[in-house]
C-alpha cells in the first residue's frame, strides 16, 4: 500500500482543531520515534526508512515497526509503507542492533490524530507538533494501491482547501531532517 500524504505547515492550529474537532473525535498521542539506518547511511540516502515508533496515548501504549520505501510521487512524497505492531519493543530495537542496523535520529512527536472520511475515502488527519521544530504541521493521509494515488491526493488537496490551507502551505520538509539541522 501507499500512505499518499501531503504535509503542510498550519498558521492557524487553533481553527484548524476546531474544524476537525466538529468533524471527528480527536486522539491525542505522543510518538517517541527512532530511525534506523546502516552505518553507511544508505536508506536515508535511498529515501527509505526504518522506524519503531511508541505511541503513547488515552487507550494505552503500543509500538509498530514501519518500513518504507523511496518515494513514488515526488511531489508528495508518498511511500509504499509497510507497519506491524510488536509485542516486545525493546527486543525489536535489539534485533535492528543485532542485525546491523544503527539509531540514525530519535524524538518526539505530540500529535492530535482524526480518523475521517472524505471523497469516498477513509483520510487520517494529524496535527504535529515536534518539541525540537518551529510551528504546527497538518498531515492529511489516506492508504492505496498505486493506481489509485492521483486521484487520492486530489481528495486530501480538497481536504486541505476545505481548510483553508493553499498549495504554498505544502512542504516536503521531513521531521528527521528538521531536527538533525537543529541539533547540529
Amino acid at each position: 500500500m501507499i500512505e499518499t500524504e501531503l504535509k503542510a505547515r498550519v498558521h492557524s492550529p487553533e481553527e484548524v482543531m476546531r474544524q476537525f474537532d466538529k468533524l471527528a473525535p480527536a486522539r491525542v498521542e505522543v510518538y517517541q520515534d527512532t530511525y534506523y539506518d546502516r552505518p553507511d547511511g544508505s536508506l536515508d540516502k535511498a529515501g527509505e526508512e526504518l522506524r519503531v515508533r511508541t505511541v503513547h496515548g488515552t487507550d494505552g501504549t503500543r509500538t509498530v515497526l514501519t518500513y518504507k520505501a523511496a518515494a513514488v510521487d515526488e511531489n508528495s512524497g508518498s511511500k509504499p509503507e509497510h507497519e506491524t505492531r510488536v509485542e516486545d519493543p525493546e527486543a525489536t530495537h535489539a534485533i535492528l542492533r543485532g542485525l546491523g542496523y544503527v539509531p540514525f535520529i530519535a524524538f518526539e512527536k505530540r500529535c492530535r490524530n482524526y480518523d475521517f472520511e472524505a471523497h469516498g475515502r477513509k483520510m487520517l488527519a494529524t496535527l504535529v507538533r515536534v518539541p525540537e521544530i518551529d510551528g504546527t504541521f497538518l498531515e492529511v493521509e489516506t492508504l492505496v494501491d498505486e493506481d489509485d494515488l492521483a486521484p487520492a491526493l486530489d481528495g486530501i488537496r480538497a481536504v486541505l482547501t476545505d481548510l483553508g490551507i493553499g498549495p504554498e502551505d505544502l512542504t516536503r520538509e521531513t521531521y528527521t531532517g528538521a531536527v538533525a539541522a537543529q541539533r547540529r
